[in-house]
């Protein structure tokens, strides 16, 4: 079993269920930039567990361009947030905005943070099954 890649998976299954938990119980309605980083996060939950589950090890080249993409739009969309000067760059125009924050724990985790840290905790295990698949 190759635990880097059971950690990803559990990471975007937890990512997942959080998502599905902040839209479907708590009633958020995500914006634009919340479903482009939705579009990137669900499908990862299906590949990572079949990669998983045959050991696929060779799943990272399919898998990181979705994640680097993720994390580059989360980090986009919590600068959005968090940064005085990008917010006029924000190009969520029409329904919710962007900028509203749902949550702030803490005065900073918000859910496109939480969004950033589950694409970076799966890249860093991607990049290191990567290691492994190579040295093999």
């Amino acid at each position: 079993m190759n635990k880097p890649l059971v950690f990803s998976w559990i990471t975007a299954i937890i990512a997942t269920v959080g998502s599905l938990y902040f839209s479907e119980v708590m009633h958020f309605v995500p914006c634009t930039l919340c479903w482009y980083q939705r579009i990137l996060m669900y499908p990862l939950t299906i590949l990572l567990g079949m990669a998983v589950y045959r050991n696929d090890t060779s799943i990272y080249r399919y898998i990181l361009p979705l994640s680097i993409i993720g994390m580059i739009t989360s980090a986009y969309h919590y600068s959005v947030q968090k940064v005085p000067f990008m917010k006029g760059m924000s190009f969520c125009t029409q329904g919710v905005p962007c900028t509203g924050e749902y949550i702030n724990w803490l005065g900073f985790i918000t859910i496109p943070f939480l969004a950033l840290v589950a694409f970076v905790m799966i890249t860093i295990c991607l990049f290191v099954v990567k290691r492994g698949a190579d040295t093999e």
